[in-house]
């Protein structure tokens, strides 16, 4: 269990060391998974940005979510979900997300467009994997973009998420896996969500610090 999201992101940041060298781009997912990035890219003295996914949710159930959509329209869906939910229904729920995601590119990085990553080791990092919906997603836009390696950390995941992001990434570094897996927050002590305003404080502050070294 890890004292909050700092202490994970330094552990985070120490585990993945061996990538230094390579002048790795790190991937942070808002929200908490800007935080723990943050202390990651410090470690590994990397540029840090934010790629913005959404949660696709249930037309019915708006807050169980059945798949994640990324912000260049890359998106997950859940295998149930692909014979239960009508491509009109998909769309619908996309096109709402989307507009929510073009909204915090601009607040996240001023509506700038996504540095190149072909030909470079991608670290994507988020606080911890519950679903893996919106990691999913993430992951397919990046790999899209021919990255020479992609990573995927986390402080914590469960087991069933892990094995799934093994497909998709080169590699990937969890530090715990609990067996009795239910939500992120059970690997904090101190784990609350990050506001925007908080969000982009992170990103400002490294910003400043890695254009000054």
């Amino acid at each position: 269990m890890f004292e909050d999201r700092k202490e994970a992101g330094i552990e985070l940041g120490k585990a993945l060391a061996k990538y230094k060298d390579e002048h790795p781009i790190v991937i942070g997912i808002p929200r908490g998974g800007i935080e723990t990035a943050y202390y990651v890219a410090k470690e590994l003295n990397a540029p840090l940005i934010p790629v913005v996914s959404r949660k696709l949710g249930h037309p019915q159930q708006p807050e169980y979510a059945m798949g994640a959509i990324a912000e260049d329209g890359s998106y997950y869906l859940a295998p149930w979900a692909r014979s239960e939910i009508s491509q009109e229904e998909l769309e619908e729920v996309k096109n709402k997300e989307q507009k929510e995601i073009f909204r915090r590119v601009q607040l996240l990085r001023n509506g700038k467009a996504l540095p190149s990553m072909e030909g470079k080791v991608v670290i994507v990092v988020d606080d911890g994997i519950a679903t893996g919906s919106t990691l999913f997603a993430t992951l397919e836009l990046c790999q899209k973009q021919k990255p020479k390696q992609l990573v995927v950390a986390a402080p914590i995941s469960g087991m069933h998420a892990c094995r799934e992001l093994k497909q998709l990434a080169d590699q990937v570094l969890i530090l715990e896996t609990p067996e009795d897996f239910r939500a992120v927050s059970q690997g904090y002590v101190s784990f609350s969500n990050l506001s925007d305003e908080e969000t982009l404080e992170f990103l400002k502050k490294y910003e400043q610090e890695f254009n000054t070294q």
